[in-house]
């Protein structure tokens, strides 16, 4: 067999593992399916009602679990597959019912959130509602290929655990209830951000719908002209990048913040002493591009303030705006000199007691360091010993006053012990690499 036949057959086998064809259900099968979960009565509805009041619940406590909750439960998947699918198939009464009982489900969320929100006496908007209302492509990403995975579970025969975990994924149902919060409590922002992002969801879920039915070959229900094909593709086309865009540029803006915060929190770690002024708190607005500095101490001069602004140009904010405030002034407080000057002495008391304490880590670290070379270090020059303790210690004498510093070494040897020689080397080596004459050594043996 030649060299390009076996790489053929690598590939193919490759390939194999790949194969959606081999495992897909019946088309008929997928067909009901998707057909069922599609109309809103019975079961569905009551569900969909259930997934509402959990989800606002949840959001309005800020819960994540009882939201997971709300998104496992929630049929909303069921219309959104119905319309990707119908598209791919050219099946347009099936289309007709899937839109239809979208409108229904997403109209029948929104009443009932914005009422919930309405009569709630909790009003704050929590992390987990102000989470859905700032969309972005990593949205768009996201809903993707969490609807690739749930069409791909569908038109399987082992459908197993994926469906559950799609919805999680995707989460349709929590932004739909942060845009009747929105329309609950009158903030209108928050309407748009979230009903976009479960916008972005719907789109982008359906469109991988429409992927994998015209990957898997589903056939085509019913009659359809070229044209036709035509127009529902150049539709898809126009919703699509009328969903996409926007949130590209919100993606974009959201990785900037994110360059800015970083850079900010870099200059401000740089001027957080500044000539006899402390930094005695920061805030950075990376949506608005400004960074608020509240000094203690000396009240900062002109001067002061635009080698401060001018230092933002070394960590390329210099477009931010920095705004300063006085905290503790000690130009405010003339006329108290002696409370002034107990101040800078408490104050440079404290920065020496940080600068003594850093040294003393840095000290403890640096003796663990040593005394780890060190072990390894008699071990190899003498093979019969398993570990050494090394620590400092003190010398006390009854008939002197004087405390005398020393070093205490603890030998512990693998069998037998060091003979006289040994011991002697030893010895006169931890002097020399201690740099010290004031040392005692003890061997201990492997018990």
């Amino acid at each position: 067999m030649s060299m390009i036949q076996k790489q053929i057959e690598i590939v193919t086998k490759v390939l194999h593992y790949f194969n959606l064809e081999a495992e897909h259900d019946n088309f008929d099968k997928i067909h009901d399916t998707i057909e069922k979960d599609v109309v809103f009565k019975g079961t569905n509805l009551w569900i969909l009602m259930f997934a509402i009041i959990i989800a606002s619940v949840g959001l309005n406590v800020n819960s994540t679990a009882v939201i997971i909750g709300a998104m496992l439960i929630s049929p909303l998947m069921g219309p959104i597959n119905g319309i990707g699918y119908s598209l791919a198939t050219y099946d347009f009464l099936l289309l007709r019912k899937a839109i239809k009982n979208f409108a229904f489900a997403v109209g029948a969320s929104l009443i009932a959130s914005s009422l919930y929100f309405a009569l709630t006496p909790i009003s704050t908007a929590h992390s987990e509602l102000l989470a859905r209302t700032s969309p972005t492509i990593y949205d768009v990403l996201i809903a993707l290929f969490g609807g690739l995975a749930g069409i791909v579970a569908i038109s399987s025969k082992q459908k197993g655990n994926v469906i559950p975990g799609v919805a999680i994924a995707t989460a349709l149902m929590p932004p739909l209830c942060t845009a009747g919060y929105g329309l609950g409590t009158g903030q209108l922002n928050y309407f748009f951000g979230a009903f976009y992002l479960f916008t972005i969801n719907t789109v982008f879920i359906a469109l991988s719908t429409v992927m994998i039915s015209k990957l898997l070959n589903f056939p085509i229900r019913t009659i359809v002209e070229e044209h036709q094909k035509t127009k529902v593709t150049r539709w898809i086309s126009v919703v699509m990048t009328l969903t996409l865009v926007p949130s590209i540029y919100f993606g974009y803006r959201l990785v900037q913040q994110e360059k800015f915060s970083l850079n900010a929190s870099k200059f401000v770690d740089n001027v957080s002493v500044v000539e006899g002024n402390f930094l005695l708190k920061n805030d950075i607005n990376a949506a608005k591009r400004i960074i608020t500095l509240v000094y203690g101490g000396e009240s900062l001069s002109d001067s002061q303030k635009e080698d401060i602004v001018a230092k933002a140009a070394d960590f390329s904010i210099e477009d931010a705006k920095i705004l300063f405030k006085q905290g503790l002034s000690f130009d405010a407080m003339k006329g108290r000199n002696v409370e002034i000057e107990t101040l800078k002495a408490e104050i440079g008391q404290l920065n020496s007691r940080l600068l003594l304490k850093q040294a003393e880590l840095d000290s403890l670290n640096s003796a663990r360091l040593i005394g780890q070379l060190i072990s390894n270090e008699i071990q190899g020059l003498f093979p019969n010993v398993m570990r050494c303790t090394i620590a400092d210690g003190f010398r006390y004498a009854s008939e002197r006053e004087s405390v005398d510093r020393m070093v205490v070494v603890v030998i512990k040897v693998k069998s037998g012990s060091l003979n006289a020689d040994e011991k002697a080397r030893l010895q006169k080596w931890l002097q020399l690499r201690l740099k010290t004459t004031s040392l005692k050594v003890f061997v201990e043996k492997q018990s």
